[in-house]
């Protein structure tokens, strides 16, 4: 990994934006209307987190080039 590539092309970069944006949702409370907003607030949360946090590990362990 010698070569170095602009942080907006870093899988890991953009997972853990996500995450972020994720957990500032679930803080705010994230309505949706009709449906039990706690429970599918909590389920979408949780999904959104384990998947962005599996493709930063994966995107860094993948990686060929370094963030620069």
């Amino acid at each position: 990994m010698t070569d170095s590539k602009p942080w907006y092309l870093s899988r890991t970069i953009w997972a853990s934006i996500i995450t972020i944006l994720t957990g500032a949702a679930g803080l705010t409370g994230l309505p949706i209307d009709g449906l039990d907003n706690s429970a599918l607030t909590d389920t979408l949360l949780q999904a959104t987190s384990a998947i962005s946090g599996l493709v930063a590990v994966f995107g860094r362990l993948s990686a060929k080039h370094r963030i620069g």
